[in-house]
């Protein structure tokens, strides 16, 4: 079996036969597996009415479990974002009805935000989706390849941890 990697490997290797290309054959797979898999996530969630940056803020009020709520600062080590950045997707969530801030019980000066029903409708769609459209990404893999693409790929990124 043979993908375009495979090709472009080729001619390179035909090219520049001095070097390795090993890390070209995985990394140019993964970077194309990752444009199929962002294509699958923006679908799954454009389906529920959500941006993928919306999704990752609800995602991670939904993760926190009942009542699904977090401190902002939470949610900033949850997703990643400045906290200008997270206060301008919060203050948008608030107004779409997918989340509500109330005053932190703990903490006169703080907030929480909360997944309002609406906001957990959503997610919980948009997560079923790319769930099934990510199954389907890697419907060609027994279980026990999975589990070992999984294991390979998780050596990969615990550096970056």
């Amino acid at each position: 079996m043979r993908d375009e990697v495979d090709d472009l490997v080729e001619a390179w290797a035909r090219e520049r036969p001095d070097l390795d290309f090993d890390a070209v054959s995985v990394f140019s797979r993964i970077s194309r597996l990752a444009r199929h898999l962002d294509l699958a996530r923006r679908q799954a969630f454009t389906e529920h009415g959500i941006e993928t940056w919306e999704f990752d803020v609800l995602a991670a009020l939904r993760r926190a479990g009942a009542p699904y709520e977090l401190s902002p600062g939470r949610l900033l080590r949850e997703t990643l974002v400045t906290s200008g950045t997270m206060t301008n997707r919060v203050d948008r969530l608030a107004a779409r009805g997918l989340v509500e801030r109330y005053p932190d019980p703990d903490d006169r000066r703080g907030v929480i935000v909360r997944l309002t029903t609406e906001g957990k409708s959503a997610v919980d769609g948009a997560f079923t989706a790319l769930l099934r459209a990510e199954q389907e990404l890697i419907a060609d893999l027994p279980p026990t390849e999975r589990h070992e693409l999984a294991d390979l790929l998780r050596r990969l990124l615990v550096p970056f941890s």
